[in-house]
């Protein structure tokens, strides 16, 4: 875990990458094309270029599990690793609900600046997420890197443990309680001397029996035996586990430490490895508010009401033809005069009304015969 990655190196860039972004090679999984771009140079905005979902190359490397973009990126200037898209997921975070174990390793080890307690926009942290989706390796490493377990999230009041069980992630909650019980990694420190707790007994007890019998050494040459580690379980064994992808506890007979003072320890965030060989990339530049440029005042000289007025007047462009609005409503119609005769007592059916226009007209006929 000392190690550091390999960064870009000098050479001549390929014909062409000046039409793919960094973006477009983080996203098609284009190592030589990444390399490329890193050769040439990369601005702040070519960094910190992001898609419709706010997502940017490292985001979407950490999401679809391109572990050599991320490793690449670890060398990236001006490249923010705890930017949010619009859901408020990071590249964390992405890694961590995926179960990208080797990815989330690259991360904590090798991102200067990383922000293990940032939230999404329902709260919750990368350590929230990874229990939520009982990825069990991504929380031990979490844990390990200095996540907080007491931390709750702003709407259940929950914390990654109790979200593990509420989910139904037993795994998780197997492996929290397992760190829990063994929260240092004392084997890595130069104090500790490895040796087998049990070895000086079973040596006295091997001393004190008598010589075995034929019988029972034929039973020792076809038993198999499978040694114990002498501490099992804990921060060491996830260590080992990752790295070498062994479980052994005599780790520190073959490897130290670069702070031996300082052990992997639950719940205490250690330095990266690019901080602790001092070759982290600068910082992304944070964004400047806006200056508010003064604006000079200046005063005018005292005009008349009718200076005033004839400025008015000339300001007018008599080219422009000025529109009345006219308001058009129609007439209201004169309403009909009309009576109506009573129903007879007699009849069923209704009776017209008689107008008076018509009996106007059959007079005047009557009066013209």
């Amino acid at each position: 875990m000392s190690e550091a990655l390999p960064c870009p190196s000098n050479n001549t860039p390929t014909p062409g990458c000046s039409l793919k972004t960094l973006y477009w090679a983080c996203v098609h999984n284009d190592l030589a094309e990444l390399q490329a771009r890193l050769d040439v140079g990369v601005s702040p905005e070519e960094a910190s270029q992001v898609d419709s979902n706010g997502r940017t190359g490292l985001m979407v490397a950490c999401y679809r599990g391109f572990g050599s973009i991320v490793a690449l990126l670890s060398c990236c200037p001006f490249l923010d690793v705890n930017q949010q898209d619009k859901e408020g997921n990071t590249a964390l975070m992405l890694a961590a609900q995926a179960g990208h174990i080797s990815l989330v390793s690259l991360l904590l080890n090798y991102f200067a600046g990383l922000d293990l307690e940032r939230r999404d926009q329902r709260g919750l942290t990368a350590l929230m997420k990874a229990a939520i989706q009982d990825r069990s390796e991504c929380v031990v490493a979490l844990l390990m890197a200095g996540a907080d377990l007491s931390s709750v999230d702003p709407v259940r009041g929950k914390t990654a443990l109790e979200w593990a069980f509420l989910t139904d992630s037993f795994d998780t909650v197997r492996r929290i309680r397992q760190l829990l019980r063994r929260p240092q990694a004392e084997q890595l420190s130069l104090h500790y001397q490895p040796e087998w707790p049990a070895l000086a007994q079973l040596v006295a007890q091997a001393q004190t029996q008598a010589s075995p019998t034929l019988l029972e050494r034929l039973q020792a040459t076809l038993s198999l035996s499978f040694a114990q580690s002498p501490q099992e379980g804990g921060v060491l064994d996830h260590l080992v586990t990752v790295t070498t992808s062994l479980a052994s506890p005599f780790l520190t007979t073959a490897c130290h430490t670069l702070c031996p003072d300082h052990t992997p320890t639950l719940g205490t965030r250690g330095k990266s490895v690019p901080e602790l060989l001092g070759t982290a990339p600068p910082p992304p530049p944070a964004p400047q508010p806006p200056q508010e440029v003064p604006v000079p005042q200046v005063f005018s000289p005292y005009q008349s009401p009718q200076s005033i007025f004839f400025q008015w007047l000339q300001s007018r462009d008599s080219t422009r033809t000025q529109v009345p609005k006219i308001l058009l409503s129609k007439a209201p119609s004169t309403p009909r005069q009309y009576e109506l005769r009573l129903k007879p007592s007699g009849q069923q059916t209704l009776a017209l009304p008689v107008w008076r226009f018509k009996e106007r007209k059959k007079k005047k006929k009557e009066e013209a015969t």
